[in-house]
């Protein structure tokens, strides 16, 4: 993942949709990604209409703000959409988790660079090895976005994407659709290792991943992070 430029503004949005509160606010989570933990249940996740209004609202600044390139344009944030929907139909991973690992890793800019620590990691979810990418290429193709969006759900030939982390953390724990097998999966996402104990123990990676997602789906776009490490 990139390290954001926006995160430490003190921007504070909440969005109400009907009755339900929905703010930009951001709690350090630690321990074993439960809900008995202080984890967020899925039933506080936001909707994915406010999820989506909360951070398309900025992916047509994020490629300037990180200096990669034109921003997003209209057409091509609503490429985003539609693939996130579509891949999100076919692999039946859920559309705000993501939209939450979107954001994590590019913040949604179609042109983010490609990153190498060992393994080749493109596109809007810096995908595993993928084929995706829009890295300096201005238009960004649907077709190019829909990759972008396949290769980090439904993974590669090269390494897993969402879907199979999500089934990983189901058997290894032995759940079914529970929050903290998607919070186990966004910290194999990030590690591709996991202390199922301690998600915020990064073995390498970034320590507050697991936390950054699930701040991400409960509504945290600006507000200044917690976490640190």
């Amino acid at each position: 993942m990139y390290s954001s430029t926006f995160l430490a503004s003190a921007a504070f949005l909440t969005l109400v949709s009907g009755s339900t509160a929905f703010a930009d606010s951001y709690t350090y989570y630690k321990g074993d990604g439960s809900t008995a933990a202080g984890w967020p249940a899925i039933s506080s996740w936001g909707t994915w209409a406010q999820l989506w209004e909360a951070n398309s609202a900025i992916m047509g600044e994020t490629c300037g703000w990180n200096g990669w390139g034109a921003d997003d344009s209209a057409t091509e944030i609503a490429y985003i959409k539609s693939a996130i929907q579509s891949v999100a139909s076919a692999s039946g991973v859920d559309e705000r988790f993501i939209l939450a690992i979107v954001m994590q890793e590019s913040e949604g800019c179609v042109r983010v660079p490609t990153t190498n620590n060992g393994v080749v990691n493109p596109g809007l979810m810096q995908s595993h090895d993928g084929t995706g990418t829009c890295a300096g290429t201005n238009p960004c193709p649907q077709s190019e976005i829909t990759q972008m969006i396949k290769d980090g759900t439904e993974g590669t030939s090269s390494g897993d994407g969402l879907e199979q982390l999500i089934a990983q953390s189901q058997a290894a724990l032995g759940l079914g659709i529970a929050p903290r097998v998607y919070y186990s999966a966004a910290r194999l996402y990030n590690s591709g290792s996991i202390d199922y104990s301690n998600l915020d123990n990064g073995l390498g990676s970034t320590n507050c991943y697991a936390s950054d997602v699930a701040n991400r789906l409960t509504g945290w776009v600006l507000a200044t992070r917690t976490c640190t490490a």
